[in-house]
Formats: C-alpha cells, sequence, structure tokens
C-alpha cells in the first residue's frame, strides 16, 4: 500500500511537471540527456562500449566466433544478442532466468541493427552454407534509470563499430574489421496522459502508458519501429514522436560520430 502510495504522489508531480514542459529532472519534453559513450572497456571482447545517459549506464561487449549458418542464409553471417537485467543495476531486477523485459530489450536492439544493414553479413561467410563468422552481442545494464533500449542500442552500436573479426586466431587469414555500412541510432519516446517524453527516465516508464521506439539510420531513413506498453498513440502522436526522435537521432549521433 505504501509503494501505491508514493507511486501516485510521483504520478501527480509528473504530471504536474510535464503539463508546464518540464520534468522532474530539469530537461524539457523533447530533450535527450547528454550521451557519454567509453570504447572498448573490455579488452578481452572483440569489441565493447560503455554508454552512460544521465544516470543510466549500460556496457555491451560484442563477440567473434567461428559457427555454421541459418539454412536459408547459407552466405551469410549470424548475429545474435542478448540484455542481462541484474538486480545490481536496479532493486526490481531479478535473477533467475530471462525476464520479459531483458528479452524486449535484446530484442528491440537487435532489430533496429538488422532492418538498418548495418553489418554486411555476406562478408562475414567463410564456407558458404558450412562456416560463418557469429557475432554475439551482450547487454549488461550497470544502472538502470529509463530507456535502457536507448542506452543499450547506442552502446551495441559503438562496440560493432569498434569490433574487430580475429581470423588469424582462427587460423584462417588476418585479422579485420567487422564489415559496418549503416549506424542505426534508435531514439526512445513515452506517452503519459496527452504528454510525449523522450529518452524517459526510470520513474517516467513507470507512469508511462506506451513506448515508442524509432531507429534512423545516418541518412535519416526510418528503418525500425517498435511499441512497448499496453497503452495506444494516435496517428498524430506517432507522427509527431516519429518527428521529434529523428531530431533527436541527428543530436545523438554528433555524440558517437556514427555516420557523420
Amino acid at each position: 500500500m505504501r509503494e501505491e502510495v508514493i507511486a501516485a504522489i510521483e504520478r501527480d508531480h509528473i504530471y504536474r511537471s510535464a503539463s508546464q514542459g518540464r520534468r522532474l529532472d530539469g530537461r524539457a519534453l523533447d530533450e535527450h540527456r547528454r550521451v557519454e559513450i567509453e570504447v572498448n572497456p573490455i579488452k578481452t571482447a572483440e569489441g565493447s562500449a560503455r554508454v552512460r545517459m544521465g544516470n543510466a549506464d549500460v556496457i555491451v561487449g560484442v563477440k567473434m566466433a567461428l559457427g555454421a549458418p541459418f539454412p536459408d542464409r547459407p552466405n551469410d553471417g549470424v548475429m545474435t544478442t542478448v540484455a542481462e537485467l541484474r538486480p545490481v543495476a536496479y532493486q526490481y531486477f531479478e535473477t533467475g532466468p530471462p525476464r520479459p523485459e531483458s528479452i524486449e530489450i535484446a530484442r528491440v536492439i537487435d532489430r533496429g541493427v538488422r532492418e538498418s544493414k548495418m553489418i554486411d553479413m555476406a562478408k562475414l561467410c567463410v564456407e558458404e552454407g558450412v562456416k560463418v563468422w557469429v557475432a554475439f552481442i551482450d547487454i549488461h545494464a550497470i544502472n538502470h534509470d529509463g530507456n535502457l533500449i536507448g542506452a543499450g542500442g547506442l552502446a551495441a552500436l559503438a562496440a560493432l563499430m569498434n569490433t574487430t573479426v580475429p581470423a588469424k586466431q582462427f587460423g584462417i587469414g588476418e585479422d579485420f574489421p567487422l564489415p559496418i555500412e549503416h549506424y542505426p541510432i534508435p531514439v526512445t519516446s513515452v506517452k503519459f496522459g496527452s504528454h510525449i517524453a523522450v529518452d524517459p527516465t526510470a520513474i517516467e516508464e513507470t507512469v508511462a502508458e506506451c513506448r515508442l521506439t524509432t531507429t534512423f539510420d545516418e541518412e535519416g531513413a526510418l528503418r525500425a519501429m517498435q511499441k512497448g506498453g499496453d497503452g495506444a498513440f494516435t496517428r498524430a502522436e506517432i507522427d509527431r514522436i516519429v518527428s521529434t526522435n529523428s531530431e533527436v537521432s541527428n543530436t545523438i549521433r554528433k555524440y558517437i560520430g556514427a555516420g557523420t
């Protein structure tokens, strides 16, 4: 009961602030937090990156290994993405099998990378139908303060941009950079009441009715879109979010230097 009372008070405060065009952390509704990026913090990975957005903190590691291709894509490499949400990052995360939240985060980030054609998968083929390079993307939340899809997606982008395929280690030639073709930037907005807020904090996500994540490439093309939550957006709200998120993606791209 105590948590419900606190949640109601906080919800009212968030709504009142939003009605005045401000948020609890002082940002405008369409203002993204500053993005800080650390490249290759994990020395044992083929590529890695850590992203901080306010108090949100996510680290991503990329490992490359040899494996079999999918039967319907014998000439393409393989990519697999997982997300880990541990209690050390947030008091409501739990240990055990992957929860729906972690599965959703991994899938949305994975979709943004795939649908943007970020990686030239054909260049990861070693032997058609037999052997290809497999990219394992591991996303770990260090501290949760909202928008783990955004922070994780940016960390995945930076990690992949700095990944080296260890061909020499496997005796099949010289090492080479992961073949990057495009640079997807995910941006998430949430809706609470009649208000739309970009890059939500954890408490804003708690009161949000629904969420929309859009992924844009370096040319500004919308490459992926994913809705979350039980609420609904009107067509006008979706158009508004896509327009705002597109502008925000351009600002974020300057931080990461992806495709600029």
